[in-house]
């Protein structure tokens, strides 16, 4: 069953998208799960720091449940895209170090999740992008989040092609902060939450308030765009009829 799995050791609690046999791709559940998380982890005084990583050793997140997507109609659209600024907004607003391990594939929903962390750890072997036109899907939130970390030509060329880019590329253009050896990611990324724990607090926590602050019009613009623009495509159907071609093609996967 997709479910969010939970460890709090020393100090860092590190969350598990766990639904390996579809890339942890995530459903609507396991999205509200991670808001509710994230807000509780942020109020434990026991919690210094955060780290999200996936199940296995394939992908930290392929985004959105396909198999959901499938049913989805128009009037889902509004729920589903509150839920994920829900999550988005538990990211930027925690006052602990958010830290994403990415241990494989990060695409779509899943990759936008990443780049509202704090600082991302990966391996040579990790894929990141934002494949949504190739479901169907427009590109909306995760253009606004592509332009603000790579700026406009990268971002036309990844939102039009669905192209994924390979972590190299990633680590060049400042996506992913640090590489290392796949089974180092994860303890990397432990380390990483608590050496940026360590820090001044106040001032880390004000300067992610910042962050936030500086984000946050632009993302809220952007939910505004993809309410009216996912109302219109899914009321035509294309995304739920790519989802059911590639659920068709591929078994029990996500995307």
């Amino acid at each position: 069953m997709p479910q969010l799995d939970l460890d709090v050791t020393d100090g860092i609690a590190t969350i598990t998208l766990n639904n390996p046999s579809a890339l942890n791709a995530w459903t609507q559940q396991m999205q509200r799960d991670m808001a509710s998380t994230l807000d509780r982890l942020d109020a434990d005084p026991d919690v210094e720091g955060i780290v999200l990583t996936g199940a296995g050793d394939r992908a930290f997140c392929a985004g959105q449940d396909l198999k959901e997507v499938s049913a989805f109609t128009e009037d889902d659209v509004e729920e589903w895209l509150a839920t994920f600024q829900r999550v988005y907004d538990a990211v930027l607003s925690n006052s602990k170090p958010v830290i994403a391990a990415l241990n494989g594939v990060t695409a779509g929903s899943g990759y936008q999740l990443a780049l509202l962390c704090d600082v991302r750890v990966a391996h040579s072997g990790v894929r990141i992008g934002q494949p949504e036109v190739r479901s169907g899907i427009p590109s909306i939130t995760g253009m606004y989040l592509t332009w603000q970390s790579v700026g406009h030509s990268k971002t036309a060329e990844m939102m039009l092609t669905g192209r994924l880019l390979d972590a190299e590329e990633a680590h060049r253009l400042g996506m992913i902060a640090e590489l290392c050896a796949a089974d180092e990611v994860l303890p990397r990324s432990i380390a990483l939450a608590g050496e940026m724990a360590a820090l001044p607090k106040q001032a880390f926590a004000k300067t992610k308030q910042r962050i936030r602050a500086t984000l946050m019009p632009g993302l809220t613009e952007a939910f505004e765009a993809a309410l009216a623009i996912d109302q219109e495509v899914y009321e035509d159907g294309e995304p739920q009829r790519t989802a059911d071609d590639f659920v068709a093609k591929r078994g029990d996967r996500g995307q």
